[in-house]
């Protein structure tokens, strides 16, 4: 049998308090490769946005890409408060993957 599928939201940082980007995508790991050889998002190449500080996993493609689009309209602090909740440091949480 199958293991559902997984989909992960995820928040990028470019360093503690930096820039952020938000994104959805079913291969996390892969994602990252992505971002961090400039093969990913234009955004995260021009403003150095590769540390993944936030992560959230969902089965269903529509959740996922719903959380995603409703993140990316939340204001900046609350987008802080939420990583934090979760990962205070900011640590690089690419390891977990």
């Amino acid at each position: 049998m199958n293991a559902p599928a997984v989909y992960y939201v995820y928040i990028l940082a470019s360093r503690y308090y930096g820039t952020l980007y938000i994104g959805v995508c079913r291969d996390l790991s892969n994602r990252l490769s992505s971002h961090r050889s400039g093969r990913g998002s234009k955004f995260v190449t021009k403003y150095g946005v590769t540390r993944l500080v936030y992560v959230e996993t969902y089965t269903s493609p529509s959740e996922a890409i719903a959380r995603e689009k409703a993140l990316k309209e939340w204001r900046r602090d609350w987008k802080i408060r939420l990583i934090e909740q979760e990962n205070p440091d900011w640590r690089d949480l690419s390891h977990l993957i």
